[in-house]
Parts: C-alpha cells; structure tokens; sequence
C-alpha cells in the first residue's frame, strides 16, 4: 500500500504540524487530517483491542490520569501511538479514494511511513524538547486547562504539577528528537523567527508542492 498523494507530517509537539496541515489544504483544495483526527472512531473501538485510546474514554476519575508515575505515562503514549497508527490506516485507506491531496498531522511511526509513502510525501518537525514541558498549559486548550485544575485540586498540588512535568519531559527527551532528527526524512526546526508564511514555503518545498 503505497499513498501516493498523501502527505505526511509528524515529529514532536508545538514544531506547527497542525497549522501546517490546514494551511496546505486550504491553498491546495485538500484535506486535513489534523492532530488526533482518529478521535472520530473513539466510540466504537473495543477495550481490549485498543486499551490505551479507550483508557480516557472510560476514566471513571480523571484525577487518576495525572496521578500516573513518568513509566506508567511512557508506556501508554507509546502503546496508544501504535494503536491510533491503526486507525489511521483505516481512515486513510477510505480517504485515499479520492483524488484530493491530503495532509495528515499523523502519529504513524517513521518505520511504517518508509514503507507506504514517497520519501518526499512524508516531513519531520521538530520543536526543542522543552518546550511541551515549559508550555504545555500556556495554551488556552480546554483539555490542558482541565489537567491542570485536577492538579489544583490535588492534595499537594505542587508535586500533582512537578510529576506531570515529568512525565511530559519523558515522552518529549532528546532521545526521542534525535530518532526523528535522523529518521532520513526531510526536517523542518522551529524557529522563533521565521513566519508562518515562511514555514509554510519550507514545508511546500520538502513536499515538492512549490514546482
């Protein structure tokens, strides 16, 4: 299975993947496959098969969400990423049917995009790895807001705050930036200083969209 007009855009939190997705399919009369665009097959998955997306999705208290130890957190981030690859492939296979380009901000590992999509259809982005753990609730997301008024209400709110921390600092190490640094696709780094308008043009060229 080889996705000929899809593109492809994964690497790590706050590089502009999403804005890159939508901005692309705007000017290319495409579709957008935006960050976590799987969530449309959340209410029919079966717990067993897909334990780590449904895990949220049947929290009875959430409280126990941000209780979770940095291992216990690493552990479903990387199951659940292989679980919405599933999907993902699902969803793509139907979409692929039709003759619009799509751009996908996508949790599908480095390893499975070599084997179904052209070299120049897939773009890694990449932010400092610090920058999820400094920002993560500088941004107004009702999701993120939400976490952190659980934190609030923790008996040691404090250490609720530090722990998360941990836990956004284990799935976002240099580690996991250097594989997709050295995955072999094109990469883009964020820079403070460079537009969106001039991201944009970097990503078109890594596409080939420009000729």
């Amino acid at each position: 299975m080889l996705f000929h007009h899809i593109y492809f855009i994964n690497g790590t939190a706050y590089a502009g993947k999403s804005t890159m997705v939508k901005l692309l399919a705007e000017k290319y009369g495409g579709i957008a496959c935006e960050e976590n665009y799987h969530n449309r097959l959340l209410p029919e998955l079966n717990s067993e098969e897909f334990p780590g997306l449904t895990y949220t999705r049947d929290l009875k208290d959430w409280h126990d969400f941000i209780r979770r130890t940095p291992d216990e957190y690493e552990a479903w981030v990387d199951s659940t990423s292989k679980e919405c690859e599933t999907l993902e492939l699902k969803i793509l296979e139907e979409l692929s049917r039709q003759e619009k380009p799509i751009f996908v901000d996508t949790n599908i590992s480095v390893e499975t995009l070599k084997k179904i999509a052209d070299y120049d259809h897939v773009l890694i982005m990449l932010a400092d790895p610090q920058i999820s753990v400094q920002r993560f609730f500088e941004r107004p997301d009702r999701e993120k807001q939400f976490l952190y008024q659980l934190m609030m209400e923790e008996p040691d709110s404090e250490y609720a705050l530090n722990n998360f921390r941990r836990c956004l600092a284990r799935i976002n190490s240099r580690e996991r930036y250097d594989r997709f640094l050295d995955s072999g696709f094109h990469v883009i780094v964020r820079d403070e200083s460079r537009s969106i308008a001039q991201t944009l043009a970097l990503v078109e060229k890594a596409f080939g969209l420009d000729r």
